[in-house]
């Protein structure tokens, strides 16, 4: 198997490339794996916290924000995924003691902005969640709205009478999702951690 560069790998990761993406799991999903059984969890909780770490640097290279000067890919990656997994386990209240530390670990990986952008994971995943459950009339009629589409424009693509139509049906919509993300226990959570 070929072996990449972690230049090769950052871009692979921007391009949604999949011969580098089945790299990463080949080469590094099974430390990870490993890592999360000792420490209280399964083959799906390691499935979720490694592709939600790569969700994670793909967002942090996107924003141009990532840094890892001190270490490797490999450990930048190992020290995301045990972030998240600490993150879990906290939600679980599972006690820190407990940690069974098995992976590479770097101290610079955790800055303010690794924790902002996995807490903002968790509530776009909330969202996703619960935008999923919309109407496929609701979620396209949302989908044009947060890509900017002017009202005219969605008014037209939807076959609606016309705008103050669209407006009425965006509020709508709108307002069924933030509900439904209001009533969810995970939102709750994420509040109490907020304050």
């Amino acid at each position: 198997m070929k072996n990449y560069s972690d230049e090769q790998i950052l871009k692979g990761i921007l391009r949604h490339d999949n011969l580098i993406l089945q790299y990463i799991y080949k080469q590094f999903y099974y430390q990870v794996n490993l890592f999360i059984k000792k420490n209280s969890g399964n083959e799906d909780d390691a499935n979720d916290i490694f592709q939600e770490a790569i969700i994670v640097i793909y967002r942090k290279l996107k924003e141009n924000d990532l840094v890892f000067e001190a270490s490797s890919f490999q450990g930048y990656l190992f020290s995301v995924c045990r972030f998240l997994w600490l993150k879990q386990l906290e939600k679980r209240r599972i006690e820190q003691e407990k940690i069974n530390d098995s992976l590479p670990f770097q101290e610079d990986v955790y800055d303010d902005s690794l924790v902002e952008l996995v807490e903002k994971n968790e509530k776009y995943g909330l969202y996703q969640k619960h935008f999923k459950t919309l109407s496929t009339d609701c979620q396209k009629l949302l989908q044009l709205f947060f890509e900017k589409v002017p009202l005219s424009e969605i008014a037209r693509i939807m076959g609606y009478k016309g705008e103050k139509y669209a407006k009425k049906r965006k509020f709508k919509c709108k307002e069924l999702l933030i509900s439904r993300i209001k009533q969810d226990t995970e939102f709750k959570k994420i509040l109490e951690d907020d304050t």
